[in-house]
């Protein structure tokens, strides 16, 4: 098989599900295609939305002491909460991380699917996972963890594409050339360049995954559909879901 690497899915994370779902789905214009009863287990719920053929998932703790409920309490709720990309060989990937000093913090392994999570104290900013589903390298394919028929659910009319993801950094130029050696994709000019979508690294306090950029049709009315949602609007952009939601037309 060619080697590929691909943003798959971007996880952010609330005390909640609503109303933060409720909003990205009306704003955005996106259904959601999954709520994946795998996640209890790690005192979670989530629901996924499909943004072309890249998941946004969000995830909300329902008890204490999860590993996402301590991301909220350490952040204050700011910042997205991982970056997980499909590739040819998870395991691989996982190695070349570990052999830098990035450990593994879980691998989960339901056929056809594999994936491999890195720390994120290691990974810096946010989660990294590498995936790979067994006979689905169609990027329309099988994809279990957004559902059975996760496809059927994508919705174009309003957003069209996520396109790039922002990560915050004291020193983002090295923050970049990290991410990029985990990943195993060259950093351009603090950037990160996939298939898919671009990882900009910008200058900022602290270490995080701090916005989500969409092409949409009409950003003026994706505006108008946050402020009334009780959105507070600056320019083209929006908090919602402990990240920045900037819009390209």
């Amino acid at each position: 098989m060619a080697p590929y690497m691909r943003l798959r899915q971007i996880c952010l994370v609330a005390p909640q599900l609503a109303p933060v779902i409720s909003d990205i789905a009306e704003i955005m214009g996106l259904s959601v295609c999954y709520r994946d009863g795998n996640v209890a287990k790690y005192g979670l719920e989530n629901a996924l939305l499909p943004v072309d053929t890249i998941l946004l998932e969000v995830v909300a703790p329902f008890k204490d002491g999860t590993t996402a409920g301590r991301f909220i309490e350490k952040t204050g709720g700011r910042g997205g909460y991982m970056a997980i990309f499909c590739c040819d060989d998870p395991d691989a990937h996982g190695r070349r991380a570990n052999a830098m000093g990035v450990r593994t913090a879980n691998v989960i392994d339901h056929a056809p699917y594999h994936g491999v999570q890195l720390h994120p104290r290691d990974c810096r900013a946010a989660f990294i996972e590498f995936n790979h589903t067994e006979g689905s390298d169609d990027i329309l394919g099988a994809y279990p963890p957004a559902g059975p028929d996760w496809q059927k659910s994508i919705r174009k009319d309003v957003t069209q594409a996520l396109v790039a993801v922002e990560m915050q950094s004291p020193d983002p130029q090295g923050l970049a050339e990290h991410w990029g050696k985990i990943i195993g994709v060259a950093a351009d000019s603090s950037e990160l360049k996939l298939p898919n979508a671009t990882f900009r690294f910008v200058k900022g306090a602290g270490e995080i995954m701090s916005a989500l950029e969409f092409r949409v049709t009409d950003p003026a009315s994706v505006l108008h559909a946050a402020k009334a949602r009780g959105l507070a609007v600056a320019g083209n952009e929006f908090l919602l879901g402990g990240v920045t939601f900037r819009l390209v037309a």
